[in-house]
């Protein structure tokens, strides 16, 4: 039988996957494939994860914001908005997704290492709640703009804490040497915090900092808290500013195969409160209210994408590949990071995993793969291949090469499917050519 992650992932009589009590051959008759399925009930679980725990363990006024760069679609906003998130986003297009979708504008906090004037004067236009500043020439720009439309903007500083926490390279953004922020160490940081707090439409109001994606545990957490509370308080004595809030940047990791391990998001959000309560308490600097930026451990594990499968081919004395009716072009992830991930026959899920292949996709491109070297039920032409998590940065990476058009995607709540985002048509494709 095939492994199974999740528990909202179960088989049925006919041997077939089900998805949060919906079965896998319904949803390919209904919306086709490739197919994005997105389970809203285990997206709403995760979230209150964060939600229960920050609550219980910091200072009130502490939140989690949706990173919107792993998924960002009008339909999920609603959803994060009701579970009491906040939002980062990295773009105007993001926050324009989110303010559409009816999204508070002052819960968002606006991202981004080059944001050119015309986004900021989007983002002040909009009314967006803080800006997190990335460096010395938007704090410039942003002062001018504001004070242009006499505003006094809401803001968060980003800096850099030196940190590697053991990520892949392409994910650690915590190092001294980063496009984003301004660095702790080299002493620049405390230039740029000093020139905000001369500014006079900015309201500097603390800290941000992102050290890394797929961090399993509170480790690297607790390290980058011991930094900024050792550069907040070395601020508060030189120039009397207290750090309202830290924003301690991404969520925690997912489980993407069996191999990955269990994260306890609510152990691991109290060990950094025992940790920041202890240094706050050494240092003598005031407990700041926290800010944490989940994505990927929002919706990563709530996707599934579904696949037909096409051809099965065997190259003597090589390798056996099964290829599929998408790939690269809905899920780029493994051409990018060689990213690992757990893959069944969901036509037969009931049958042993005892075939070994590789996945291949419908692109013209040698590296257009989904996984190699894996076991599942052995296919045949028809069958329907699941990804599993897939909610985060699939769909938001997503992309038209060889013209291919971009998947379809639902969300299952209660056991039942409704379709939040619809297939893309030829038409489409050359809607902005003229």
């Amino acid at each position: 039988m095939e492994t199974m992650l999740y528990d909202y992932l179960t088989v049925n009589e006919e041997g077939r996957l089900v998805i949060g009590g919906v079965d896998v051959r319904d949803l390919a008759e209904e919306f086709g494939t490739p197919l994005y399925v997105l389970n809203e009930d285990r997206v709403r679980e995760n979230c209150r994860k964060y939600t229960s725990a920050m609550a219980k363990y910091f200072r009130e006024g502490s939140m989690p914001l949706y990173a919107g760069k792993a998924l960002c679609f009008k339909g999920i906003y609603p959803v994060i908005d009701s579970e009491g998130l906040g939002a980062d986003v990295v773009s105007p297009g993001e926050a324009f997704t989110a303010l559409v979708a009816g999204f508070p504008a002052e819960k968002l906090f606006f991202h981004g290492t080059n944001k050119t004037d015309e986004d900021i004067a989007y983002g002040l236009e909009s009314g967006i709640g803080y800006f997190v500043i990335d460096n010395m020439n938007e704090l410039a720009a942003l002062d001018r703009e504001a004070g242009e439309k006499g505003i006094v903007q809401k803001a968060l500083l980003r800096v850099t804490v030196g940190l590697d926490p053991h990520t892949l390279e392409a994910i650690n953004t915590g190092k001294v040497d980063s496009q984003f922020g301004v660095p702790i160490e080299t002493g620049q940081a405390e230039g740029f915090l000093k020139a905000a707090l001369d500014a006079e439409n900015i309201d500097v109001r603390g800290f941000h900092s992102h050290i890394g994606s797929q961090i399993m545990e509170s480790d690297s957490f607790c390290d980058q808290v011991d930094i900024l509370l050792g550069f907040a308080a070395d601020m508060m004595e030189k120039y009397g500013f207290t750090a309202e809030y830290f924003n301690l940047g991404g969520g925690f990791g997912v489980r993407y195969t069996e191999a990955d391990p269990l994260v306890d998001i609510d152990g691991n959000i109290r060990e950094i409160s025992e940790h920041l309560k202890a240094g706050c308490e050494r240092t003598g600097f005031p407990e700041p209210k926290i800010l944490m930026e989940p994505g990927r451990s929002i919706v990563a594990d709530a996707g599934v994408t579904l696949y037909t499968a096409g051809g099965i081919k065997t190259v003597e004395g090589y390798r056996d590949y099964v290829t599929v009716d998408g790939g690269m072009t809905d899920n780029p992830r493994y051409a990018l990071y060689k990213s690992e991930y757990t893959v069944l026959n969901a036509s037969r899920a009931d049958a042993p995993a005892d075939f070994e292949c590789t996945i291949a996709g419908r692109c013209c491109e040698s590296g257009d793969r989904i996984a190699e070297n894996i076991k599942i039920a052995r296919p045949e032409r028809g069958d329907l291949i699941a990804v599993l998590t897939t909610g985060a940065y699939n769909y938001a990476m997503s992309m038209n090469y060889n013209r291919v058009t971009r998947p379809a995607m639902v969300m299952i709540s209660g056991g039942k499917a409704r379709l939040v985002i619809r297939r893309q048509t030829f038409e489409d494709l050359i809607s902005c050519e003229l």
